[in-house]
């Protein structure tokens, strides 16, 4: 069952979602060459304790992996695709792209976005990559509406990702999302138009490309968690979560300064 969510649960979301744009929006504009992901990851928490609200990543267990997160937020760095994990050792420079992913949990619903940075001047296809990833997102975001199924959001990121060159990830989707980081429906980001879960209004879903300039092929690093390109080409995560209403679909996370 997909769970609709009452008139207070959506309240409840929203804030959560300004909260969590907030401190993303922060922790995006703390980046440029020099800055190390831990002391990226520390400015994510420290922002959720001036917001009152704890993360949804840090001590998080997915089955298949036998330790809990051990960050605040997700910092993927080129060709790591999402969960990485942030270390002193992990020193941005000109060129490299960093995708962060930031999920909290206000009172007792998340609000989860992502969105990749580029560090200085890009190297043409990379940027390239990161721009496609984030219109793939609002293209998909589109198709959230009242009678569409799950499929038309998958097969809209596959189509503009692919007419373009780039590959999806298909071992990681998107998904539902209120109380839990993780609800249903599973959202890849490959499949077929008119196939899948019929939405309706009322149902909160985290829509999230993750568009490699290589292959798709995945593998996990020595940590146990970052995922990452298994031909050492950048990657592009951005997320939102987005609200199916009776008409236009509501980002929870657009953030209103």
């Amino acid at each position: 069952m997909i769970p609709i969510k009452s008139n207070e649960e959506i309240r409840q979301m929203r804030e959560a979602g300004q909260i969590a744009a907030a401190i993303l929006n922060r922790m995006a504009a703390e980046t440029g060459p020099g800055v190390n992901t831990y002391d990226l990851d520390q400015l994510g928490r420290q922002l959720m304790e001036e917001y009152g609200v704890r993360s949804a990543c840090y001590g998080h267990r997915l089955r298949h992996m036998s330790q809990a997160f051990p960050a605040y937020t997700c910092l993927s760095v080129n060709e790591e695709i999402v969960h990485g994990i942030a270390s002193l050792r992990k020193v941005l420079r000109p060129g490299d792209i960093i995708a962060i992913d930031v999920a909290v949990f206000h009172r007792d619903y998340i609000g989860d976005n992502a969105m990749t940075v580029g560090i200085g001047p890009l190297e043409p296809e990379v940027e390239l990559l990161v721009r496609a990833t984030e219109e793939a997102l609002y293209q998909a975001i589109a198709q959230a509406r009242p009678g569409k199924r799950v499929g038309d959001i998958s097969h809209t990121v596959q189509k503009y990702a692919e007419d373009r060159g780039f590959s999806v990830v298909r071992d990681y989707v998107g998904h539902g999302v209120g109380r839990s980081m993780h609800e249903e429906p599973q959202i890849p980001n490959f499949g077929r138009r008119r196939k899948g879960d019929k939405l309706q209004p009322g149902m909160t879903l985290a829509i999230e490309p993750m568009i490699n300039l290589g292959g798709s092929e995945v593998e996990i690093a020595g940590d146990g968690w970052t995922a990452r390109a298994r031909d050492g080409k950048p990657s592009a995560h951005f997320e939102h979560t987005v609200l199916v209403t009776l008409d236009q679909p509501e980002i929870l996370t657009i953030w209103k300064k």
